[in-house]
């Protein structure tokens, strides 16, 4: 049985994520965080994973109809990336099409846990950690065309 030494496997199909420095240098790149959500970062993570490398227009749209919890911020943060895109273009005296954005970058960290205790058998305390998240997103103007 072969061993993988290490390596990380990559999902096929996963758009390859840009880093934030990377991203940022991008043409009429802007980006958006929102710190400290009330959910878990696993459970942010899966909706997030969708919209990398997407278009503005389908990601919101995708945002929009998903059943996900998460979706909800994540979609208020994405309009803040385009709408600060917008404002940077306008500040620069440039002009940005929002129809050519897309997510260059998009990452979910862990912000700080909530410690709470709840109850347990025989007069104890069991600790409960409320885990809340970091979501940043970067977008950037398509190369072409």
């Amino acid at each position: 049985m072969p061993t993988n030494n290490g390596a990380t496997h990559r999902k096929p199909g996963l758009a390859r994520a840009l880093s934030a420095e990377r991203a940022l240098a991008l043409p009429n790149a802007a980006r958006a965080f929102q710190r400290t959500t009330r959910q878990s970062p696993y459970k942010v993570r899966l909706v997030i994973d969708q919209i990398r490398g997407l278009g503005v227009n389908e990601a919101l749209a995708l945002l929009k109809f998903s059943k996900k919890h998460a979706a909800d911020e994540i979609e208020k943060v994405l309009s803040s990336a385009v709408a600060n895109a917008e404002d940077a273009a306008r500040r620069g005296n440039a002009h940005v099409d929002v129809d050519r954005l897309y997510v260059a970058h998009a990452i979910v960290n862990e912000g700080p846990k909530l410690k709470r205790f709840t109850p347990a058998a025989m007069g104890r305390a069991t600790p409960v950690h409320k885990r809340t998240s970091h979501i940043e997103i970067v977008v950037a103007e398509r190369e072409g065309r």
